[in-house]
């Protein structure tokens, strides 16, 4: 059943406009025609209340804590899938047969691999530049070693570009992390699955095999999957507004990785184990809370902007740090001892618990990468390559949707009005 909302604008003829309803989630108000009608703009800075486009890749309510990939809630996925049959859901809509699962798988696989001349960017960079720095520039890069899939009007391109860029972008990760720490680059070992491969690439060395632990590589798989893709988030939008221009999707991935990039989006992991490392020892948690609830601290990895009830993720990623704490030996850590002092007076103090300060899925992840060897400075570059599968998915709807335009957000202008210049010698 159609809806309208009726607008009553001073001295002007009533405005109806239309409300647009979805599988899920809130009505949302059509003002397309809002502008063109009323010669007025509407307000939103962080656009928190507007819906920028259509999508059917990811739901979340926040007040239920509910994040659906595709319809299928994230609890069940993370439980039974795989990260490479989450991308194959996101990218196409539907879970695929063994058979798909399997050519989806080797595709892939195939790909891992990057052009060996770009193995020569990385000496351009300082040995101690920040891993996201080389991220960004090396990512960005891809459109001049890979142009036979430029085309965004191209299906083959498109489905060319994106293949590779889920493929190469572990590889790049590991290469990251291997140049600062001086150490020879791995090549891909194409027998392992996606995510053991990127251990392989981050942690063999060519003196010694290296077997990858199968809890170590399910927990990381698990980070994978929960990262894959939430919504309009700002790297998300990022890419969408990139990619509304046109411009190619290696581009696209680049400028949403340099979004990432920022602390208040992916680096909240990263301040997870800032936050433990200043607080020290578990002795002086109750005055580090007391002062959160004087304003004197922040606290970290809780609460979530989006989830106004527990983040579905937190209770996932709890289980798995269970588990590779348990698998490493290192239930009996002081870090961890920390944490799960925090966790247990976030859980029962009423202050955090009418303000809804749950645990979230930053404060168990930065745990467990810490856990399985992935150093502080590479815990965004981990979230850009799970990530990388959203991005694509929403970078592929946009290409396709008939509505999509260019974006071009409006203002308030509270500048000086027009005005006349004045010669220098008369200023």
């Amino acid at each position: 059943m159609s809806q309208n909302v009726t607008l009553n604008i001073q001295d002007k003829d009533a405005l109806e406009l239309p409300v647009l309803q979805g599988t899920l989630g809130p009505d949302v108000v059509d003002i397309r025609k809002f502008y063109a009608a009323t010669d007025m703009f509407t307000f939103d800075p962080g656009f928190t209340s507007t819906a920028s486009c259509e999508s059917k890749i990811t739901f979340i309510d926040g007040d239920k804590g509910q994040l659906y990939y595709r319809g299928y809630p994230i609890e069940q996925l993370a439980e039974e899938s795989d990260y490479l049959e989450t991308c194959y859901l996101l990218l196409y809509g539907e879970l695929p047969n063994a058979q798909e699962k399997k050519a989806f798988s080797g595709m892939i696989m195939r790909h891992t691999m990057v052009h060996e001349q770009l193995t020569w960017f990385f000496r351009g960079f300082r040995r101690d530049a920040h891993p996201m720095a080389m991220m960004v520039g090396v990512v960005g890069a891809l459109a001049a070693f890979y142009q036979d899939s430029l085309d965004i009007n191209d299906a083959d391109h498109r489905r060319v570009a994106e293949h590779r860029m889920i493929a190469k972008i572990p590889t790049i990760a590991a290469m990251c992390y291997r140049y600062s720490k001086g150490l020879p680059f791995n090549y891909p070992k194409n027998d392992l699955s996606y995510t053991a491969n990127f251990m392989h690439m981050m942690f063999a060395t060519p003196c010694a095999d290296y077997e990858p632990n199968p809890v170590l590589v399910r927990a990381l798989d698990r980070i994978f999957i929960l990262h894959a893709d939430h919504e309009q988030n700002a790297s998300t939008s990022t890419v969408r507004l990139a990619g509304s221009s046109g411009a190619n999707p290696f581009a696209c991935i680049s400028a949403g990785i340099a979004c990432l990039w920022g602390p208040a989006h992916g680096g909240a992991n990263e301040a997870v184990l800032k936050m433990l490392d200043e607080i020290g020892s578990v002795e002086n948690v109750a005055e580090f809370m007391q002062g959160v609830k004087e304003k004197r601290y922040r606290l970290m990895g809780f609460g979530h902007r989006v989830y106004k009830n527990m983040d579905p993720r937190a209770a996932i990623m709890k289980q798995t740090c269970d588990e590779v704490l348990a698998e490493l030996g290192l239930q009996d850590s002081p870090k961890f001892k920390l944490a799960m002092e925090l966790e247990k007076i976030a859980l029962n103090d009423p202050y955090f618990v009418e303000r809804k300060l749950y645990p979230n899925v930053d404060f168990y992840s930065g745990i467990v990468l810490s856990a399985l060897g992935i150093p502080v400075s590479m815990f965004t570059v981990i979230f850009a390559l799970a990530r990388t599968v959203g991005w694509i998915s929403h970078w592929h709807e946009m290409i396709a949707d008939p509505n999509q335009k260019i974006g071009r957000p409006r203002q308030l202008y509270t500048g000086e009005a027009r005005r006349d210049y004045v010669p220098v010698d008369k200023r």
